[in-house]
């Protein structure tokens, strides 16, 4: 199986991160922060990505260190457990819709990291998070994992739902671009062989 673990450490953050690609969702999430808990639990549950987190940081300074850690740690461990990347479907992408909310996610595993964030919020925090963590979040973890990631929220209106549905398109887009694509086994999916740099 596809899976990988990453211990993170500066003066800021300690992070642990177990991931296996091909699991069946089960999650064991510790970040100290209520609501990012939650979301990464999402991911993992949607996308079928075992997972387990343990975070420690500077929460008496603020959330944004550990976000940001946290995000970094898991990327870097979903591009170590996905290796060569040979065989993957490498695009995807994801409608959600919860409730009146509808956000998209259109992804390309390209070892070409950028992020396209089309997020507004109405809350500065959800709990006790600032909802503008959640950028520096998809941020870190796009630039770890090598992923040309654009997260658009179409409409909505309830903050909890905005930020949930795109932890949730996320983790359907990534479930399908992972995927082993029968056809192209044994084939990195780019002309050139590689991927990374230009196309």
């Amino acid at each position: 199986m596809r899976e990988a673990s990453v211990k993170r450490k500066t003066k800021e953050t300690e992070i642990d991160i177990w991931l296996n690609l091909d699991g069946t969702g089960v999650y064991d999430v510790k970040t100290g922060i209520g609501f990012l808990d939650h979301m990464l639990e999402q991911l993992s549950r949607h996308s079928l990505m075992d997972l387990t987190v343990r975070a420690e940081g500077d929460l008496h300074i603020d959330f944004h260190h550990t976000t940001e850690d946290t995000g970094i740690a898991i990327g870097e461990a979903f591009a170590k457990a996905l290796g060569d990347l040979k065989g993957i479907r490498r695009y995807a992408s994801a409608l959600i819709p919860m409730d009146e909310t509808l956000t998209r996610v259109a992804l390309d595993i390209s070892n070409r990291p950028y992020l396209i964030w089309k997020v507004g919020f109405s809350r500065d925090k959800l709990g006790e998070m600032d909802t503008e963590l959640f950028k520096e979040w998809f941020q870190a973890f796009a630039q770890a994992a090598g992923i040309t990631l654009h997260v658009e929220n179409l409409y909505g209106t309830n903050n909890h739902h905005i930020v949930e549905s795109c932890f949730k398109a996320l983790a359907r887009s990534l479930r399908d671009a992972i995927e082993i694509d029968p056809r192209r086994a044994d084939a990195i999916p780019s002309t050139k062989g590689v991927l990374g740099g230009s196309l």
